[in-house]
């Protein structure tokens, strides 16, 4: 899975700074890497159960990926199966969505709740019912 942002105002030279910083985390070490360069941050990670050199295959795929699918995008995350590895730059932020509506989505959370609730509890009437119809089969 990959996000890449729009990529009005990516200038050459935060270009090559992403490029710069993206290469460290490709030559780094460990399974959580961070670096940056003046206005552009990077982040890799690995899953736990990767060697070093499964996770270097894996970052070495995942920040190749993320070069080429987002090209000059303020900001670009990409997500294999086992890694992760993302950018952001200074213009990143003019694209962050702010949550105005915090109380309306935990109601419609709350809401998601109760109707699993009701259906859990539906689907346990459905299920006793059912398996008192066999018992009194059975029994006869």
């Amino acid at each position: 899975m990959k996000k890449c942002g729009p990529s009005n105002g990516f200038d050459l030279d935060e270009m090559g700074r992403r490029d710069a910083v993206l290469g460290s985390l490709m030559g780094g070490n460990g399974l959580y890497r961070v670096g940056g360069s003046e206005d552009v941050q990077g982040m890799a990670q690995c899953v736990g159960d990767l060697s070093m050199a499964q996770c270097q295959d894996c970052l070495y795929e995942a920040i190749g990926r993320l070069k080429k699918e987002c090209g000059g995008g303020v900001y670009g995350d990409m997500f294999l199966g086992k890694c992760y590895a993302r950018y952001t730059t200074s213009g990143a932020h003019l694209y962050a969505k702010p949550n105005h509506h915090g109380s309306h989505s935990e109601s419609e959370k709350t809401f998601a709740l109760i109707i699993g609730l009701l259906a859990g509890v539906a689907l346990l009437i459905i299920f006793l019912t059912f398996m008192r119809r066999i018992f009194a089969r059975n029994g006869k």
